[in-house]
């Protein structure tokens, strides 16, 4: 069955699950692989639980006298064509969001703004990979207005796999760095990879936003020709048509942001890390694209308050907790250091873990991390895992998570400002109950 037929289908049932623990009835079950997995085995299930039809991939699990099963040629492939479609029906902007670092708190920093005006509909979560983008898809509906989609990449062709059915009308690269290098192979790699965005959108006439003070991001729109471009930036010398800076992060960043032909606009936000200043002003390149006042732009950036361990401010009955503990990379870790250290506050202590998926530049990246910890003389640093374990360093070494609760079991900081931040997989969200 090709895509436009199960669309029909779709249609007349539209709720689709992957999951056969989770079977709404009347739903269109989809049997998705994985490493550990393969949904095949659950088509039965899933029916019997109320499931309309279940969409397989290997004939052993297809019932040829069921008309409830239908067979494809490959399940993922089917749900993403299936996406496609479902898109294709809504003549509404959509906005693609990718970059190393910052996607997902730009693409809810867009979304806020946007709500202010329209009826948005956003990626959920991190839902951001080739599973995640299409369940993003299909829960467009008539009374949506505008789209927000983020998308993930950890291997090369990743982002042009998702451009595809995504089909972004424009769309930004929040910025690029040495992340997922085991999968990437390279810096390269994920410049490449990410501006698979950047092709899109020039050969389907989109629009770009950029920040045109990074220098990798202008070099990558100039070699593909970009001339549809809104930019930002918190450099002054990058002529950009809006503008921002600082203002202070004590530990909250407060900044301004401004136009050739408009007033100066101060906000309070919510965020921590200097390094957000670019994520808002993408929000407010967007927000003015699309029409939304100043005042109603600085309304809702003023209110957004972060959530999943993403430049998060914590306040324990005994610490302050800056939590940044989803994920880490060179570049992230480096941002987070650096703004820790630009901070104006007292009793400073960091806990970080390791960086995951840095493939043989991993033992370099951990070193110069810790480097970079001696030269701001930040002193009272705790590292967590194997990889921060090898670095020569003065700090307190830990193996594993576990042995981070003992030692703050045994004592406990207090009136302290706590930087947390590690790969997920280091588990360093469970730090903060115990903070």
């Amino acid at each position: 069955m090709d895509a436009k037929e199960l669309y029909e289908r779709y249609k007349q049932h539209p709720v689709v699950t992957t999951d056969s623990r989770n079977c709404p009835a009347g739903s269109i079950f989809i049997a998705l692989r994985g490493a550990s997995f393969n949904g095949n085995q659950f088509a039965k299930t899933a029916l019997e639980k109320g499931c309309a039809y279940a969409v397989v991939d290997e004939e052993a699990y297809y019932c040829a006298h069921d008309d409830r099963y239908i067979l494809v040629d490959d399940c993922l492939t089917a749900f993403k064509e299936l996406a496609r479609e479902h898109r294709r029906q809504f003549d509404i902007p959509v906005i693609g969001i990718t970059g190393t670092n910052g996607k997902t708190t730009t693409k809810e920093l867009v979304s806020a703004v946007l709500s202010e005006c329209f009826r948005v509909m956003h990626t959920e979560g991190n839902f951001n990979n080739d599973v995640g983008v299409p369940k993003t898809l299909l829960r467009l509906q008539p009374e949506h207005d505008i789209a927000v989609v983020e998308m993930g990449a950890s291997h090369p062709g990743d982002i042009q796999a998702l451009v595809d059915y995504v089909e972004p009308t424009c769309g930004l690269i929040t910025n690029v760095g040495r992340a997922h290098l085991q999968g990437f192979g390279s810096f390269e790699g994920v410049m490449r990879t990410k501006g698979e965005l950047y092709d899109y959108l020039s050969a389907h006439d989109g629009l770009t936003f950029i920040d045109a003070a990074n220098e990798h991001l202008v070099a990558m729109a100039q070699a593909r020709n970009l001339n549809r471009m809104v930019s930002y930036s918190a450099d002054a010398e990058s002529a950009a048509t809006i503008e921002g800076e600082v203002i202070s992060c004590a530990p909250l960043l407060r900044m301004a942001w401004w136009t050739d032909n408009g007033g100066r606009h101060e906000i309070q936000t919510q965020l921590i890390g200097t390094y957000n200043v670019t994520n808002v002003l993408a929000a407010v390149a967007i927000g003015l694209h699309f029409g939304v006042s100043p005042t109603a732009i600085d309304r809702a950036l003023a209110a957004y308050h972060p959530s999943n361990n993403r430049s998060q401010l914590t306040v324990t009955p005994h610490n302050q907790l800056i939590v940044d503990a989803y994920n880490a990379n060179p570049t992230s870790m480096k941002a987070a250091i650096d703004n820790f250290a630009f901070m104006e506050v007292p009793n400073k202590m960091a806990i970080l873990g390791d960086m995951r998926e840095l493939g043989d530049a991993s033992a370099e990246e951990h070193q110069r991390i810790v480097d970079m910890l001696q030269a701001y003389n930040l002193h009272d640093v705790w590292l967590v895992g194997d990889a921060f374990g090898a670095t020569h360093c003065p700090y307190r070494k830990f193996a594993h998570v576990e042995d981070v609760k003992e030692a703050l079991a045994a004592c406990p900081p207090h009136d302290c400002y706590i930087l947390i931040k590690g790969s997920n997989g280091t588990r360093l969200f469970e730090l903060p109950a115990l903070l």
